[in-house]
């Protein structure tokens, strides 16, 4: 058993859990991930390793609720403790000295992509980070990204806070200015990563899309996180989860995405219905 040490609600739905992990924590790097199952009767999900203690011996993961898991999630207490966390697994992040990163994070990415901004600093790289939210309501760590970066742009579709747009309208703007941009690297939303991807593609800049979303058992056996780089067949979790985004097949990324929403659905409504008593 993992014992969480603290809990934090970032937001009403994305939450903070700092889990005391101590072979995992010794070995995470950043852009790596977790595989967690919370009870006997789970199932595995994975989660991108948000932060890591070597010394406290413990790592930290942050979640949205979406389905049955993540909601059951939701409700875990600091002094809890959950079944399995596996890690770290997946290939970590390049981290070198390329000159200008700039890093993009839409929605709560944001927890994927500080620890990169930071392992891309200390390699003595320029790091300029665009954030993107819905709304100001669900954004959070902009204090932790800020850290990292030499420049910070922040959007929100709504314009409740920062820019009013999407990421993708910085990110061009930088490519197009003075400065040389070396490497992009962008995490979120398939949509966005797709997005980010068709914009620097023109500039013939080397970019980076973790696709941790088409994941589900996160080692290799189930086959549903299957996808087409420059034309031959990878697997997500074992392979990845980072990959050229100028390489990767999106449109049949985003239609395997969409495989086991009816599934997910149900699971949920099940779900609901026991803890409602029916």
């Amino acid at each position: 058993m993992y014992q969480i040490v603290a809990k934090e609600d970032v937001t009403p739905q994305i939450h903070l859990l700092e889990i005391h992990a101590p072979d995992v924590a010794k070995k995470a790097q950043a852009g790596q991930f977790v595989v967690i199952r919370l009870d006997e009767k789970g199932e595995r999900i994975p989660l991108t390793i948000a932060d890591w203690n070597r010394q406290k011996r413990t790592v930290t993961v942050v979640f949205m609720e979406v389905g049955k898991t993540t909601r059951k999630l939701a409700n875990v207490k600091a002094g809890d403790s959950i079944a399995n966390f596996v890690g770290p697994l997946g290939r970590p992040t390049r981290i070198e000295k390329s000159g200008t990163v700039v890093c993009v994070a839409g929605g709560f990415a944001i927890a994927t992509i500080v620890p990169i901004a930071r392992a891309m600093k200390q390699a003595g790289n320029r790091v300029i980070s665009i954030m993107g939210f819905r709304t100001k309501a669900l954004m959070f760590w902009e204090d932790r990204l800020r850290r990292f970066s030499d420049q910070l742009i922040i959007t929100t579709d709504d314009g409740s806070y920062g820019r009013e747009g999407v990421v993708t309208v910085p990110l061009k703007e930088l490519l197009e200015g003075t400065q040389k941009i070396d490497r992009v690297i962008a995490i979120g939303p398939t949509v966005m990563m797709k997005f980010s991807s068709i914009t620097t593609l023109p500039f013939g800049v080397d970019t980076v899309v973790s696709l941790n979303p088409i994941m589900v058992d996160g080692t290799g056996m189930c086959g549903v996180c299957r996808v087409t780089v420059d034309g031959a067949v990878k697997f997500t979790c074992v392979d990845g989860p980072e990959f050229d985004g100028h390489k990767v097949d999106w449109d049949e990324l985003m239609a395997r995405q969409r495989t086991y929403l009816d599934e997910e659905k149900r699971s949920l409504e099940m779900w609901q219905q026991e803890q409602a008593g029916g």
